[in-house]
């Protein structure tokens, strides 16, 4: 993944060569769907170790900002990611992973999606989130051997 030579703009967005720009903090960002419905589960980000391995072995792989670690989805959970396709943006920026969700969710708080919550929009003032899809499909506590 690493280049010897940045590819001119045409290259990198009509050409076939695989050349991921990460961001100053050697990050790219990741949005992942499950396959069979589309459903957007998570974003995430991966630094050139995750995407390697991602690569390598079809499993999800990625780096945590927060953990500052490499991480492979459902090592802690047993809720993995097969990934099935991977898709770069036209300026190789970001990725698009479909996947095959296993287990009953993506996100650490016990959804099957970490998008469960919508803005509402045409409002003036105060927003207030609102629930869409947030049934819990695990519990985080016993999952991960800790409350939230």
């Amino acid at each position: 993944m690493a280049m010897t030579e940045t590819p001119s703009k045409h290259a990198v967005e009509e050409g076939l060569a695989f050349a991921p720009r990460f961001d100053s903090d050697g990050l790219v960002t990741v949005v992942v769907t499950e396959v069979w419905t589309g459903e957007v589960l998570m974003v995430a980000h991966m630094n050139e170790q995750a995407l390697r391995r991602s690569i390598e072995t079809g499993e999800a792989w990625y780096w945590s900002r927060s953990r500052r670690a490499l991480w492979k989805k459902g090592e802690s959970s047993g809720h993995t990611q097969r990934i099935t396709e991977m898709r770069l943006d036209c300026d190789q920026d970001a990725i698009w992973i479909k996947v095959e969700q296993e287990g009953p969710g993506a996100c650490h708080t016990g959804r099957k999606s970490c998008f469960y919550r919508a803005v509402p929009l045409k409002q003036v003032g105060a927003i207030t989130l609102e629930f869409r899809d947030a049934a819990k499909t695990f519990d985080p506590a016993e999952t991960y051997g800790k409350s939230e």
